[in-house]
């Protein structure tokens, strides 16, 4: 009994011939997953500062048959820029000189936008076709604008600290407490004005600093108030640049 269970349980040993097809259908199979990854639409988040100039990859670099890119701004129209291997030959379709390759299309695909505007924003999306699959990349491009921090005293001596033109609105704070309500004033152009008053019950207002948080960078400015007919001291300003998020 013993040794007719063991040899119920024994296999026998797989033929060369059925190693080797099992060993193709896996290769066909890894080739097939490798095949579905190119084919892929990734997607990115690209942050830039108005004036500067963003860089949009689109790899792999070498090899296309084809490339194009399609952008679609959040105001406008939408705009395309490509290039033909087998004709090598660059199309444009409503885009500005702006928005052009950074480098010779046919050894790098990647699109640069010079002097970025707010009316840039929008999805940037890269289109490749390859003898062995297609690859898509959309970038959801945001702008910021640093706001213009402005701090000065009012007709009754009370610290007034603006941030102007910011994308997204600034933050105000005061280094002492204040019980100021921030009022914003919204532009046209996407950009918010924050204003704000400090409103502290104290007599002594020397060196008052007011404080602006914003993604594009921190700005911070002091200021010594007088009562009304006393020229104010003179303002300290410090700032933290911003460092852009974009992939190169």
């Amino acid at each position: 009994m013993g040794s007719s269970h063991q040899a119920g349980w024994c296999k026998k040993p797989t033929s060369p011939t059925n190693a080797r097809a099992t060993l193709e259908v896996v290769r066909k199979t890894m080739n097939t997953i490798v095949l579905l990854i190119i084919a892929a639409i990734t997607g990115a988040t690209g942050t830039s500062t108005v004036g500067s100039s963003p860089v949009l990859t689109c790899s792999p670099k070498t090899n296309a048959t084809m490339v194009t890119w399609k952008i679609m701004p959040k105001v406008g129209g939408h705009c395309a820029l490509g290039y033909r291997a087998d004709q090598n030959k660059i199309y444009r379709t409503n885009c500005s000189d702006r928005i052009n390759w950074k480098f010779r299309p046919d050894r790098d695909p990647t699109l640069e936008i010079r002097q970025v505007e707010i009316a840039h924003e929008g999805d940037y999306t890269c289109e490749l076709v390859k003898t062995e699959g297609n690859f898509h990349k959309t970038y959801h491009l945001t702008v910021l604008a640093p706001p213009r921090l402005t701090l000065y005293c009012d007709d009754h001596g009370v610290p007034v600290c603006q941030a102007a033109a910011g994308k997204p609105p600034a933050q105000i704070s005061w280094v002492l407490e204040s019980t100021s309500t921030p009022r914003e004033e919204a532009h046209d152009n996407g950009t918010v004005t924050v204003l704000s008053k400090f409103t502290a019950h104290s007599a002594n207002r020397t060196n008052t600093t007011c404080i602006v948080s914003h993604p594009a960078g921190n700005q911070s400015k002091s200021i010594a108030c007088r009562p009304p007919g006393k020229l104010p001291s003179v303002c300290l300003e410090f700032k933290t640049p911003f460092s852009p998020l974009f992939m190169h």
